[in-house]
């Protein structure tokens, strides 16, 4: 298939306005319209990520972290960047890059999966984003907007948490009058129209906001269409950083550790000590530190990371086990959760994980 049908697919979960400011996510390498046989998924790539790719007759790569953060000045392979750059465009291989957009996005998402594999129950984003969403306001005769407000529905339009379909509708009078160079769908030219409208109001995403200004367009009976839209400040409770939530039982400190190690596999934990049980927990996969103080006002028990300073450790003040289990280690479940989302929305397309461990670090026992 063409390589757009799959980044499009991916881009409809976590759409690239969810990265942060710093983030680099996207197609990186490749054209839109190239045709892919297999796809590779990894967390980060390498050389021999690239080399791996290359034996199994992959032509498109999915990474979590960007190979391209930063901006590039030269490619002359100076540099494990440069000479992946390199290796890419000479042999015709895809580099996307699915990055905080996917940590960013509730369902589907990094933090998600770390939730469902420690089992955690009501969970909630921990801190959700702002300036993300809208409200679209329009005026349409009364007997059209439940067919305008149906086509919107479909693509997305007044879902609010667990809610779809969600609007608003107030019913008035709206006048207007055709002038000579109108072509109106109602009324007449010259003669002023009073008509029943419904003034109908529903939130929508801000990357939203063109596709369905379009729907609306097309669905509306005049041939100018009324409609506002309102940038909000309230926060998308479905969008934004880490998790909290409940454990199924709470545990002591050194039960929840062990299920940790277990549940999450890992070798070695960096932690805080804390006496009293665990029952709530927050997180963020990949750097959380500076989460850690929101963690705390929100009531977890316990904060699971990685990236922490040696200073961070004793801003626990023991209210609160932080729990350092390591970028490479918070996150490398994404694969799992790439493959599983890829594969149930194109069955029949070729989709391998990565058997290169790319960990930079190591740990002498």
């Amino acid at each position: 298939m063409k390589l757009k049908e799959i980044t499009d697919f991916l881009e409809s979960l976590a759409p690239i306005s969810y990265q942060e400011a710093y983030d680099n996510s996207g197609l990186q390498i490749g054209n839109p319209e190239m045709i892919v046989e297999k796809v590779l998924i990894c967390l980060d790539i390498t050389e021999q990520i690239i080399d791996e790719a290359l034996e199994n007759n992959c032509n498109l790569i999915i990474s979590h972290h960007p190979i391209i953060f930063k901006g590039l000045k030269k490619i002359t392979g100076t540099n494990y960047v440069e000479r992946v750059v390199q290796k890419a465009i000479k042999y015709d291989v895809a580099l996307y890059a699915i990055h905080t957009n996917l940590d960013n996005v509730l369902d589907n998402g990094v933090n998600q999966r770390l939730a469902q594999k420690l089992g955690l129950e009501n969970i909630n984003i921990l801190d959700p984003k702002k300036n993300q969403l809208s409200k679209l306001i329009f005026y349409s005769p009364k007997n059209d907007v439940e067919t305008i407000l149906g086509a919107l529905f479909k693509e997305g339009a007044g879902e609010i948490g667990s809610y779809k379909k969600c609007s608003y509708q107030n019913t008035g009078i709206g006048t207007f009058m055709p002038q000579d160079t109108a072509n109106p769908r109602i009324g007449r030219r010259n003669v002023l129209s009073k008509i029943e409208e419904t003034r109908a109001e529903v939130l929508i995403q801000n990357h939203q906001i063109q596709s369905l200004v379009e729907i609306l367009k097309n669905e509306h009976p005049y041939e100018e269409v009324a409609y506002e839209i309102i940038e909000l400040k309230n926060p998308n409770q479905d969008i934004g950083t880490g998790i909290i939530g409940k454990l199924p039982e709470e545990m002591s400190e050194k039960s929840f550790l062990n299920y940790l190690k277990e549940k999450l596999h890992l070798d070695t934990i960096k932690y805080t000590p804390l006496s009293k049980k665990i029952a709530t927990v927050a997180l963020v996969g990949g750097s959380g530190s500076n989460w850690l103080g929101l963690a705390k006002e929100k009531g977890a028990d316990a904060f699971v990371s990685s990236d922490f300073k040696y200073h961070h450790f004793f801003d626990a003040e023991s209210n609160i086990l932080i729990a350092d289990i390591g970028h490479y280690e918070s996150e490398i479940h994404t694969i799992d959760l790439l493959s599983e989302i890829i594969q149930r929305q194109f069955p029949k397309f070729a989709v391998l994980l990565t058997k290169t461990n790319t960990n930079p670090i190591k740990y002498f026992k």
